[in-house]
């Protein structure tokens, strides 16, 4: 497996690091995924008990979401449409809370991220990790699928967000059991077109830009269930 490259954002400028080579053999073992799956706090369909979240710094959306909050150690999906509608905005709130303490990674975003924009927003750029491959080597769906995997193993990660399109559900599901295993909260951007798509993740919500300014978010799926199915935001 090719060796991401990883880059911390200092102003506007990117600043390359290296990051411990991970022996991917290790954490493909047969019988770490078998206990992984008997372990207790492995949500299956039906399931209702309450979970430990992150509280979203949306009050509105706190309100809106299962146990108010994202689900922590869990894998959310955010699924939209087109690009622009706000679907990082929603998770930014959190990310600047989680970077006070843990790392935020991002794995291979499709745009450079705006540091100033970050910062201004309470994010703590010095513990924000941007990874991308190599120069000249191209990230396609299993490389970003393996590296997002990684990271939300990664130790001291409190969120790992990748953008993702087509994935097997049994990669989707090796996501899941990587979250628990590292206590990260993994995000998943994804088109609007995967949300016929079965997932493991504990909680999926579509975003959609209105026509007055607003978005409406809708939940697709969610652990522990929810009254309410959309809500508006302003995001």
């Amino acid at each position: 497996m090719r060796r991401p490259t990883c880059f911390l954002l200092e102003g506007s400028d990117r600043k390359r690091i290296n990051m411990p080579q991970i022996n991917k053999n290790e954490t493909e073992s047969p019988e770490s995924l078998e206990s992984l799956l008997q372990h207790a706090k492995i949500w299956r369909a039906g399931e209702t008990t309450a979970s430990p979240t992150i509280a979203t710094g949306l009050p509105l959306l706190d309100g809106f979401l299962p146990n108010h909050g994202w689900p922590e150690a869990s894998l959310t999906e955010i699924l939209t449409e087109t690009e622009g509608v706000g679907a990082l905005s929603l998770v930014l709130p959190a990310l600047a809370r989680l970077t006070q303490t843990q790392w935020a990674i991002w794995v291979c975003p499709p745009h450079v991220p705006y540091a100033p924009a970050l910062h201004a927003a309470g994010v703590v750029l010095e513990r924000l990790l941007i990874i991308e491959p190599e120069e000249a080597v191209s990230a396609d769906a299993e490389y970003r699928l393996w590296v997002f995997e990684q990271a939300l193993r990664f130790a001291g990660c409190g969120v790992a967000i990748a953008w993702i399109e087509a994935a097997e559900h049994m990669r989707l599901r090796r996501l899941q059991l990587a979250c628990e295993q590292g206590r990260t909260w993994g995000v998943m951007f994804r088109p609007g077109a995967f949300a016929a798509q079965p997932s493991p993740a504990a909680l999926r919500v579509s975003l959609d830009a209105d026509a007055d300014g607003s978005n409406s978010l809708r939940i697709l799926k969610a652990q522990g269930g929810s009254r309410a199915r959309s809500c508006k935001l302003s995001l």
